[in-house]
């Protein structure tokens, strides 16, 4: 009997992925843990291995599809063995189906949870419920994928409304960021789904301004690339803007005189760097005080839930890294309870997976406090944005000599701009100040951590 080939659970919250590539051809033979394609999730790229010995039959299925977890995207068996989709044999693409009339939005909004059979009860995400009384949607109707066909996930409900609308999922993300309500379209597609094209000339023409004649130009002629919004770069432009128009942000700036943590920086590399294999790092040292500050001041190391601020036991730290896919932020779990040298060694190998698309499924998540640098790149300030559902980030520049007064006599210091960007629904003005004086203090007098 063939063997089912599906996307494996790749992180508590990791709901759907993208195909990338197919590693090997209809038809092949493959052997068990052999990497047979290749999935991106908002996190990394992954390899997806065989799960079996034999010959795999493809599904439909071809790059840049977006596909949830556990769904069976082929089979490993015998040569003559074929792929199917309930039960009919699928050698191309499943056409667009009709939904049946039992599928169609209830009357009215659907309850959180209803009846799916008889004694049977339906359980249903809160996000997909929310979103399913927003769009008058009767949860009865929809199939679960989520955890293992148990549950409605918000997914379910996204796609239910696609296929409703006739809409491609680039089109329908396309107009949840720009607002644009898919009833009032008539698509251009094949069978009248709606495009992402349909979707852009909609915004255009709502943005448009008629310039005067002399001016009128081509705007395809000034387009140099046409860069797809995809993958990790979707995914951090639906965050950022979730968090710019949620967020009460608040931005702290101070400048704290690095000269002695400078110093201690250059010690410390002097006589650790031959037996670690590593130097220190400004921000290795800086996340020890960040975390030192966080157990003294917990009410920074908080998420905000519907109805409550829920201030949080363990101190993970996010790093923000530059890499090729874009931003990550690979996390160091229970930062104040490692010491520099431990921090320091999972920094560097969480930085190195995640730079070759390697990350693990949990490396970047659960984070509580994140810490972003620009300093390298001659940034003396900026305000970062918040990583939800974090309540603060913490902005660094560079560390430049000023002259500044210095025991009441001009002097060249080694000077370091700090930027907070808080979330005031989770705290004032005041508390975070503390905050970040506390930072600045330790970085002005390190000495200080030794009697923490």
């Amino acid at each position: 009997m063939a063997e089912e080939f599906f996307i494996p659970k790749l992180g508590q919250t990791v709901e759907e992925v993208t195909l990338v590539n197919w590693l090997v051809q209809d038809g092949a033979k493959v052997t068990q843990g052999q990497p047979v394609m290749e999935v991106e999730t908002d996190k990394a790229v992954f390899p997806v291995e065989a799960n079996a010995r034999g010959t795999i039959h493809l599904g439909p299925y071809k790059e840049g599809d977006i596909l949830p977890v556990l769904t069976v995207v082929a089979i490993i068996g015998k040569p003559e063995d074929k792929f199917e989709i309930n039960g009919v044999e699928s050698v191309s693409p499943a056409p667009e189906m009709s939904l049946p009339a039992s599928a169609l939005p209830a009357a009215g909004p659907s309850a959180p949870s209803t009846a799916s059979g008889e004694g049977e009860k339906l359980f249903a995400s809160p996000r997909a419920r929310k979103v399913a009384v927003e769009k008058n949607v009767n949860l009865a109707a929809l199939t679960p994928t989520g955890y293992g066909g148990l549950r409605v996930a918000e997914r379910d409900v996204q796609t239910f409304l696609a296929q409703v609308l006739k809409v491609t999922p680039v089109a329908q993300r396309m107009a949840a960021e720009s607002g644009v309500d898919l009833r009032a379209l008539s698509g251009t597609g094949p069978g009248g789904r709606i495009v992402k094209d349909d979707i852009a000339r909609t915004v255009q023409a709502q943005s448009s301004i008629i310039p005067p004649q002399s001016s009128i130009r081509n705007p395809q002629s000034e387009i140099l690339e046409r860069i797809p919004l995809k993958g990790v770069r979707a995914i951090i432009a639906e965050r950022m803007a979730t968090s710019v128009h949620t967020t009460a942000r608040v931005t702290l700036v101070t400048e704290a005189d690095a000269t002695d943590f400078v110093a201690a920086r250059a010690r410390i590399k002097n006589k650790v760097e031959e037996d670690w294999g590593f130097a220190p790092g400004y921000n290795d040292l800086l996340a020890r005080i960040v975390a030192n500050a966080l157990r003294r001041f917990p009410y920074m190391n908080a998420r905000l839930a519907p109805d409550a601020i829920e201030i949080l036991g363990h101190v993970h730290m996010g790093m923000a890294v530059d890499t090729e896919r874009g931003l990550l932020v690979p996390v160091i779990r229970d930062a104040d309870q490692k010491s520099l040298r431990q921090f320091g060694s999972e920094f560097r190998l969480l930085v190195e997976r995640a730079r070759n698309n390697r990350s693990l499924p949990d490396d970047l998540t659960g984070g509580t406090f994140t810490i972003t640098n620009l300093g390298m790149y001659e940034v003396d300030a900026f305000t970062p944005v918040i990583n939800l559902p974090e309540a603060a980030i913490l902005g660094v520049g560079r560390i430049a000599p000023k002259v500044v007064a210095y025991h009441d006599e001009p002097a060249i210091r080694q000077m370091w701009t700090l930027s907070l960007v808080f979330d005031h629904r989770l705290t004032d003005g005041a508390p975070a100040a503390r905050f970040l004086q506390y930072i600045k203090q330790l970085i002005e007098e390190p000495y200080l951590l030794l009697a923490q």
